[in-house]
């Protein structure tokens, strides 16, 4: 937005104030003050006649706003240099107006809130008139408001509060803006001096340019201390002030395209150092920490380069974006609607051809009813001739079914007749098979007869010849059973006599056995007591050793001492075990 157009907002609210009876119109007189006060607040010469000689053709009374607007682009708007504080104009605008249109007595801020809310009422309302603020901006200003007061963004609220207003197209006018922050619909819980330091940080956020603003400390050029101050940074300049009231301004610090900004090490005590270089001097500051360093090095890099490249202000750009894509929208919903009223009449041209077609249906449909109608009658007509025929027919038939009767049962009769003859046929034909049958019957029975005698002869002859070898065979068998009585009494008694020499073998091996038992219990007491004397001698008489009877040959010695037998008793004795081992069994004796 341009000068001109920004300084048009505060002059509509005075010049609006000035209409008392809201015809629109303004007296000469009226006009030639504010002209007065407009030319002193904005340092321009200020010509009394001019307003006269505009306005000389003109003597019908008050001067509307088409009528003053020429005036006022070519004998203010058109000299005025950014040499002025737009403060004092908007203070004097807001003086002329406010009386007449607020009521403060209700609100829970101060004159000075109202004003700063007025002052960025101008700034986002739209560039048309009467100013309004469209219900999107105001979304934007009342999240700004509650991030600056540290609140929560109440959605539902609002969005409640945007239905109401849903049927208000234009939006807000300046004192309903004021209203509705004043009345702390959206700062509920909140303290008025919070709701009073968060309309002071979005008015000089969004009027005076600021764009980031804080405590830092500062080095002295002269005395070379290092001072504490509250710098606020605008797009072309770094101001500093004793507080963050903005009472006492200390100094400013000009940027421009050549101005840069550089980060420091840390030194004499002070850390988080960068320096801000201008054309004619240079601006050592410590900020509190990195974090806050970074974002004022960035904030300044920013504005420099913004300065570089021509561009706006952020706050303008973005209100500039806000409004574009509030463009887009409007143009995408006008597009919308068009398209719905073009489907909107597609559809009712639909209705009317099918209305159209509805009526072809109807009068198809009654054309149809007409030659069903008709058709009907004809098949009437049909109906009846064809009862009538039918009718005849049937007597016809009656009539022949009779005579077919009448054939039926002579034809019954000449059947009946024809089937008892074939069943008298079917008799004399069984009759004379079973003659036939049974004369074959009785010569079968002729041959089996006197085969049957044939084959009993032949048994006859047959059973004798088996008796005959019978006999012959028992009287050879009683033969053979004397035989064998014999020899089994023979052999009985040889199995006696071999029980008897086994039982005597047996009793002579239990005696044997007896004996070796004696033997072998001789022996060991013989051994024991060899054993014990041997022990006696070897210890009295140690070394001395018995002499034993036995062969001159070599002594065999064992572990345990001299063998009982000399080499030759052994070898001998081995001999005789592998002829007794090698010799065949004796065969046993017969039973």
């Amino acid at each position: 937005m341009g000068l001109r157009d920004e300084l048009l907002k505060p002059i509509w609210h005075a010049f609006t104030a000035l209409d008392l009876d809201k015809s629109g119109k303004v007296s000469k007189s009226q006009l030639k003050v504010l002209s007065h006060n407009l030319c002193t607040v904005m340092r321009i010469p200020h010509n009394p006649v001019a307003l006269e000689e505009h306005f000389k053709d003109n003597d019908e009374g008050p001067v509307s706003t088409q009528g003053y607007m020429p005036y006022l682009s070519r004998f203010i708007l058109d000299k005025v240099h950014e040499n002025f504080d737009r403060f004092e104009l908007n203070k004097m605008c807001w003086t002329l107006c406010v009386r007449k249109n607020l009521n403060m007595n209700h609100l829970l801020i101060t004159d000075e809130d109202a004003f700063n809310i007025w002052c960025v009422f101008n700034f986002l309302s739209e560039e048309k008139y009467p100013l309004v603020i469209v219900i999107e901006e105001v979304e934007y200003f009342l999240r700004r408001l509650t991030e600056a007061m540290g609140g929560s963004w109440e959605e539902e609220r609002f969005q409640s509060y945007r239905t109401q207003q849903s049927s208000r197209q234009k939006g807000l006018s300046a004192w309903e803006f004021i209203e509705l922050v004043g009345l702390g619909h959206f700062s509920r819980g909140m303290h008025r001096q919070t709701l009073s330091m968060g309309i002071c940080e979005v008015f000089r956020e969004h009027v005076l340019d600021v764009l980031k603003q804080g405590y830092m400390m500062k080095k002295g050029h002269k005395r070379k201390n290092w001072t504490e101050r509250w710098f606020v940074l605008q797009l072309s300049s770094v101001s500093y002030y004793v507080g963050e009231d903005l009472s006492e301004k200390k100094g400013n610090i000009l940027l421009d395209r050549s101005s840069c900004v550089e980060s420091l090490p840390d030194r004499d005590g002070k850390k988080c150092l960068f320096i801000i270089k201008c054309s004619d001097k240079s601006f050592e500051i410590s900020a509190s920490d990195t974090k806050k360093k970074q974002e004022w090095m960035q904030a300044v890099q920013s504005c420099i380069q913004a300065l570089r490249g021509g561009q706006p202000s952020p706050h303008y750009t973005a209100r500039q974006q806000r409004r574009e894509l509030r463009r887009r929208l409007k143009v995408e919903q006008d597009q919308m609607q068009e398209g719905m009223r073009q489907l909107q009449v597609a559809n009712e041209r639909k209705q009317r051809e099918v209305e159209a077609m509805r009526k072809k249906l109807q009068d198809a449909a009654a054309s149809a009813a007409l030659e069903e109608r008709r058709r009907m009658q004809t098949q009437q007509e049909l109906q009846e001739r064809h009862r009538t025929d039918l009718e005849r027919e049937k007597m016809v038939r009656q009539q022949m079914e009779q005579q077919v009767a009448q054939k039926s049962s002579e034809l019954e009769q000449y059947l009946l007749r024809v089937r008892e003859l074939e069943d008298m046929y079917h008799r004399l034909e069984e009759a004379l098979e079973d003659e036939r049958q049974a004369r074959q019957d009785e010569e079968n029975m002729r041959k089996l007869q006197a085969r049957l005698l044939e084959e009993e002869a032949c048994k006859r002859v047959e059973l004798e010849q088996l008796h005959m070898q019978q006999q012959q065979a028992m009287s050879q068998t009683e033969a053979e059973k004397q035989q064998l009585k014999k020899e089994r009494v023979e052999k009985e008694s040889a199995l006696r006599a071999a029980m008897m020499q086994l039982e005597q073998l047996e009793d002579e091996r239990k005696g044997a056995l007896q004996q070796y038992e004696q033997v072998t219990k001789k022996l060991e007491k013989a051994t024991d007591k060899t054993r014990s004397w041997k022990d006696k001698v070897a210890h009295h008489e140690g070394l001395i050793r018995l002499i034993q009877p036995g062969g001159k040959g070599p002594q065999k010695i064992t572990n345990w001492g001299p063998a009982a037998f000399s080499e030759a008793e052994l070898n001998l004795r081995e001999q005789e075990w592998q002829q007794q081992k090698n010799r065949p069994p004796r065969p046993p004796k017969p039973q």
